[in-house]
């Protein structure tokens, strides 16, 4: 292959913490011939790093990743380089993960359980400076916004909601400023933030509400 078709290829970093899957994707996109796996991680500190050592195209990134997590890696991504064109390929198909991803700066959003082909496609599209979101997402999003439906967490901030999916998890405020590389206060104090916004009182309600809104199993 010539350096001029190489230089038009689309070069693409798959961020998802299990190997098996990141190796369904490179499979997949192998045969796509504009599209090229330049660089993988498996949680957001190293995507992170890679995204800034290897400035690709497009990243496509699950959220649901150990250490910083998926919202908090796109926000950092977008904040070093706001050109960034990120595409969200998660198992979560949930409104209100869709809203905090595009917040964050996400430029696309598909669910795993779309066609395969659709991942290529929306590569395509965000290469291109587009953005693409699952037609089924999308239809609900816009049906929720039609009645006026906002998610009683859509009052949360990109922080806020990442904290909130901790503490409905079973993480304690210390575990998760360490995750976070965040001090206990502040921590602490986004808890508080949380509750406040969600008028409820204990970590118990918090994950009731996380069930209630399929963030965590029962």
């Amino acid at each position: 292959m010539n350096d001029g078709a190489m230089n038009e290829m689309i070069k693409v970093m798959l961020v998802d913490d299990h190997a098996v899957v990141r190796a369904g994707y490179q499979m997949l996109l192998k045969n796509s011939p504009e599209i090229e796996v330049i660089a993988e991680a498996s949680n957001g500190e190293e995507a992170y790093q890679l995204y800034c050592n290897h400035k690709p195209d497009v990243v496509v990134m699950d959220l649901s990743l150990p250490g910083i997590g998926g919202i908090d890696t796109i926000k950092r991504i977008c904040l070093r380089d706001s050109k960034a064109k990120i595409l969200v390929f998660s198992m979560h198909e949930e409104n209100i993960f869709v809203e905090q991803a595009l917040q964050a700066g996400a430029n696309g959003y598909i669910t795993k359980s779309t066609d395969p082909q659709l991942l290529v496609d929306a590569i395509s599209v965000l290469s291109k400076g587009g953005k693409y979101i699952d037609t089924e997402v999308a239809q609900r999003l816009a049906y929720e916004k039609s009645r006026g439906q906002d998610s009683l967490l859509s009052d949360l901030s990109t922080r806020e909601f990442e904290i909130f999916c901790m503490l409905a998890e079973g993480s304690n405020t210390s575990e998760i400023a360490k995750r976070l590389s965040l001090s206990y206060k502040t921590v602490a104090n986004y808890s508080t933030q949380i509750k406040n916004k969600l008028d409820v009182t204990t970590v118990a309600d918090i994950a009731r509400i996380a069930i209630r809104y399929n963030i965590i199993q029962a």
